[in-house]
Formats: C-alpha cells, sequence, structure tokens
C-alpha cells in the first residue's frame, strides 16, 4: 500500500459522507495552486468537460436568502440569471463569496464538493446538477479542500439524497477569444 499524505486526503466530513453514501472515488491530491479547476485540467491534461465545478449560489433582494450548490462542467457556465433565479424562486440570484460559501459549507472555494455538506437550520442544501455532467465516463470535482480532487463516475452523485438533476443548469461556455497578431 501506498503512503498518502493526510493532506492530501478530504475532509473528514467529506470522507464519511462517501463512505455513508457508498460512494465509489478515486482520491487525487492536489497542490493548493491547482486546485482552481482551469490550472488543475491544464496541469494534468484533463479536458474541462470531465471538470466538474461545485458552486454555491444565493438569492439576492429575498428575505430569508435562499441558497443551494450547483454542479456543473468545466466547460459550461451556470445560468444564475434564468435558471438558478427559477430553482431559487428569487427576482435576484447570484454567486455566494468565498464568506458565504465557507460558511455554509465548511469549505473554501477551489474545493467545494456536494459531499459532506453541513445541515442548516433550514436544513440541506439543496444540490442541483446540471444533467450534462452525468454524460461523462468520469468527473474530476473539489474534495471539500484545496488540497484533494475525486475521481468518480458522476452517476454516483445520484446516491447523495439531495442532489436534483436540472436540464440546462449550464450553458456552453464562450470559445476563447482568438488571439490576433498586434499590428
Amino acid at each position: 500500500m501506498t503512503h498518502v499524505d493526510p493532506a492530501a486526503l478530504p475532509m473528514p466530513e467529506v470522507r464519511a459522507a462517501l463512505a455513508h453514501h457508498g460512494i465509489v472515488h478515486e482520491v487525487l491530491p492536489c497542490p493548493d495552486e491547482l486546485s482552481d479547476t482551469a490550472a488543475f485540467c491544464a496541469h494534468h491534461n484533463v479536458p474541462l468537460s470531465q471538470a466538474a465545478n461545485t458552486i454555491v449560489v444565493t438569492s439576492r433582494k429575498t428575505e430569508p436568502a435562499v441558497q443551494a450548490v450547483c454542479v456543473v462542467l468545466g466547460s459550461t457556465r451556470l445560468d444564475v440569471n434564468r435558471k438558478v433565479r427559477e430553482l431559487l424562486g428569487a427576482k435576484r440570484a447570484s454567486f455566494a463569496d468565498a464568506e458565504l460559501t465557507t460558511r455554509l459549507t465548511g469549505m473554501q472555494i477551489g474545493g467545494v464538493t456536494p459531499f459532506g455538506l453541513p445541515s442548516t437550520e433550514a436544513g440541506t442544501l439543496p444540490v442541483y446538477v446540471d444533467s450534462a455532467v452525468l454524460e461523462q465516463d468520469h468527473i474530476v470535482m473539489g474534495g471539500g479542500n484545496r488540497t484533494s480532487k475525486l475521481r468518480l463516475v458522476p452517476g454516483e452523485l445520484r446516491k447523495l439524497p439531495a442532489v436534483v438533476l436540472i436540464e440546462g443548469l449550464a450553458t456552453p461556455a464562450p470559445a476563447p477569444a482568438a488571439s490576433r497578431p498586434l499590428p
């Protein structure tokens, strides 16, 4: 058996949730500087279409505020202005800032995952998963901290009771602007 640096393991709450729900997965160590999806994928030659971002969203100008967790492919953009707003039943919605994300999940941006989310006074946060995520053979996603990633078959997400599959939760990301030579 190979030795795994304890710092490269998912946080304890995530490990407990993975075990409790029988999630089949592989842990991938991740240096902190590669915790951003694009950096991790570029370094490990993983297509963005096989990376799943976990994003906390919140309603704006709604009291009390309503939050949810969304899982979308790295090659797409979360449709906050239409689909998320509709799901939250809010007039306005936005990405949660780093402070709110950490307060709601116990995780830092760059490592947020739908596994091991704490219960709140209102219950468990809903987890909306874009249906395109399930079309992949495997995905890589946060391990609950900035030093680990999880590799799994996306169908494993269905084992979480808070997961709701949503068609059109994300839209294709625009292609990068073509570089042009300077005159």
